[in-house]
């Protein structure tokens, strides 16, 4: 099979593997779901793993694949742009998605929507693939669509819920806003470069550094800085940067495979990923670099104390994902686009761990998900226990750990860099790490250690009351995976439930699920460990992004700083690992996970002292500082109250008052006084003929 047809053959099958379930799922065995998307996905990961091996040495694929459209000397094509770059987040997006494919068959398998959900996840790879394989705009923006357009279908899957429903709508909408940034991005694009070629518009653009456009009179603006803003607001809505972050909690809504899909290595990493693909029209903007670095730092910073306060395990760790996409943004604003990138990969594997560790958690308590009902698992679920302590490790960015490497370089890019807002997103990602230790381990000693909380409830007759979680109250719109599925099971003949009750019953205790959820885990554990020792070298100090990512290292520094440290003191992985120990992240990070295990294992009641003590904080925090009460009442009732005016004004008063019914009463009065002229007798119409003919002769005699 020559490159080309592989480089087809990838998206395409898992794409056909989707359509043959989704259409024919019904009618097939059970077993032939998850057989067939399997092996599409799994397919597409051995070929993208041999594209990968091919583009260390073979030059860049370049090449239109089907032309769309042709107007005038516009040509929309689909086409593969295949370089280091693509091949790496390839293989990422299929091995990761293989990965909760696998998983899908243990955590879904009473599931009646159960080749449904094989043919959305095999369909959203598709979807993605086309999106990173992408050489122009136009196809960018397809797979930017398509991928928001199953995230829909997925968070929603259990459609009879109310809270699903919100949830995904919340998604659409709120996509909708950075997608229509996007386009306005890609449209400024086409306008002034006349190309949607990536090739084309990236060897233009140095032309177009000091054009200026004026958006509004006589105010002119940078031309490369509206543009590049726009694109990010497009980056702003899929990578769930504040403010557009609000539907990714949220989207837990869907079941727990999903949150590892959308939250790992796809959806989520789809704006980290065009920006570092646009890095020749960034680096022309300063105002744009600063912009993307200063929302970057809030989302790392913000989003990471909301993880404090919550008790749900997938919530937890859905604002783990805002947090550390915050740190992506950092590093793309400090123009350290290969440390984003390679943070995006080292995070895929940990934080799809992470999920899936969650979701093993939430299978053996019978689906109950508040940490505050859990305690000591790790005697009950061993495999669970350590890979979820090898994420946990990896996420807080532990010497060694593949989260070191890529968080690490982040936090120096953000030192070394000298754009304006560099010195606060230093502060940010500083701050961030004792944050993210703070909550990934109170989660973990919650869950995995201290007492068996679920015991407690044992025998209580309330016991199914009190074990729910408590999250789904008006301002959370959220509910755990059972009652979600339990609803389903109640009110749809498709989707039904996977356990009946939430939580542990008397007579049970928690259980490892089947080889089908722990494999995953663990194929998912070994990366978490190794990929940032073996591919640091390659990615930030190699040659892996030459000639596919451009950095102005006059005028940013910030890499090259990295390297020439690197080169000079480090040395090696190991040498950066071991020096690591002795960095005040390390000191943060220990002191993040210290503070957590006194607080929770052995005085509690510091943590309820200090809420009730800071309860005007916690408060904010709870309301997650009025970002959902704001969008709600703001631009939710502010639409409806513009939509009733319109009503009232433009359809009751002017269609439908002036103009049809309107028109209809000025018929009826003209009627009334030509009707008054028609009496019947003949002297009116020979005196009306007479008045007629005298007015046509006194306007003719005067012409």
């Amino acid at each position: 099979m020559t490159m080309q047809k592989i480089y087809l053959a990838i998206p395409l099958l898992p794409m056909f593997a989707a359509i043959i379930v989704g259409l024919f799922g019904k009618q097939l065995p059970r077993a032939t779901a998850h057989v067939v998307t399997i092996l599409g996905v799994g397919s597409s990961f051995v070929l993208s793993a041999i594209v990968l091996n091919d583009a260390m040495t073979a030059p860049a694929y370049n090449a239109t694949v089907y032309t769309w459209l042709k107007s005038g000397t516009l040509t929309f094509e689909v086409g593969f742009l295949v370089d280091r770059l693509s091949a790496m987040m390839m293989v990422v997006v299929t091995f990761v998605s293989l990965m909760v494919h696998i998983y899908t068959i243990g955590y879904m398998h009473e599931d009646k929507g159960y080749a449904r959900f094989f043919s959305y996840i095999s369909l959203f790879t598709f979807a993605m693939l086309m999106l990173v394989m992408s050489n122009n705009f136009m196809q960018l923006f397809f797979g930017w669509e398509a991928v928001g357009l199953v995230s829909y279908l997925l968070i929603g899957f259990w459609y009879t819920r109310p809270t699903a429903i919100y949830a995904n709508l919340k998604a659409f909408l709120v996509n909708r806003v950075g997608d229509l940034g996007l386009l306005l991005g890609i449209a400024m694009v086409l306008y002034y470069f006349g190309s949607l070629d990536y090739a084309t518009v990236f060897k233009l653009a140095p032309d177009f550094a000091a054009h200026t456009v004026y958006i509004f009179p006589h105010v002119p603006w940078s031309l490369m800085t509206v543009t590049c803003i726009l694109l990010f607001i497009g980056a702003m809505g899929k990578s769930a940067q504040v403010p557009l972050h609000v539907w990714l909690p949220d989207s837990m809504e869907g079941p727990t495979p999903i949150s590892a899909l959308i939250h790992a290595a796809t959806m989520v990493t789809a704006g980290i990923f065009m920006v570092a693909r646009m890095s020749p029209l960034f680096e022309l903007s300063n105002t744009a670099l600063s912009f993307v670095m200063i929302i970057g730092s809030i989302t790392a910073l913000f989003m990471g104390f909301l993880g404090i306060i919550q008790n749900d395990i997938k919530r937890v760790v859905a604002y783990s994902t805002l947090s550390q996409l915050g740190y992506m943004t950092v590093a793309l604003g400090a123009s350290a686009y290969s440390v984003a990138i390679f943070h995006l990969m080292t995070h895929a594997f940990f934080k799809a761990l992470l999920f899936l560790g969650a979701g093993s958690v939430i299978m053996g308590m019978h689906h109950d998900q508040d940490i505050r009902n859990m305690g000591n698992l790790k005697k009950y679920m061993p495999v669970t226990w350590i890979t979820s302590l090898i994420g946990s490790l990896a996420l807080i960015g532990t010497p060694f750990f593949a989260g070191f490497y890529s968080k690490d370089s982040i936090i120096e890019a953000a030192a070394a860099s000298n754009i304006t807002g560099s010195s606060f997103a230093y502060f940010a990602v500083l701050v961030g790490v004792f944050v993210t230790a703070f909550y990934s381990f109170r989660l973990y000693f919650l869950v995995f250690h201290g007492k068996e909380k679920w015991r407690e409830a044992k025998g209580d007759s309330h016991h199914h009351e009190s074990h729910k979680v408590d999250t789904h109250d008006e301002n959370n719109h959220s509910s755990t995976d059972a009652e979600r599925a339990h609803d389903s099971h109640d009110t749809s003949h498709e989707d039904s439930s996977h356990e009946e009750h939430h939580g542990l019953s008397p007579n049970d205790d928690p259980h490892e699920p089947g080889w089908v959820v722990k494999l995953p885990l663990i194929l998912l554990a070994i990366p978490s460990v190794l990929i940032g020792y073996l591919a640091i070298k390659p990615m930030l100090f190699g040659d892996f992004f030459k000639d596919i990512i451009f950095v102005n290292h006059e005028a940013h520094p910030a890499i090259e700083d990295l390297t020439h440290h690197f080169n000079t003191v480090l040395h090696t992985p190991a040498g950066m690992a071991l020096h690591g120990f002795m960095t005040l992240p390390f000191v943060l990070a220990a002191s993040g996970v210290l503070v957590a295990w006194f607080f929770y294992m052995k005085r509690p009641d510091i943590p309820a002292a200090i809420q009730h003590r800071f309860s005007l904080i916690n408060k904010v925090l709870e309301n997650k500082y009025g970002f959902d009460s704001f969008n709600e009442k703001v631009f939710a009732r502010g639409a409806l109250f513009i939509g009733n005016k319109l009503w009232q004004i433009g359809d009751v008063q002017l269609i439908d008052g002036a103009f049809v019914n309107g028109t209809a009463r000025l018929i009826g009065k003209l009627s009334g006084v030509i009707r008054k002229l028609q009496s019947g007798l003949i002297y009116h119409y020979a005196f009306a003929m007479i008045i007629g003919v005298f007015l046509f002769l006194t306007f003719f005699m005067k012409t």
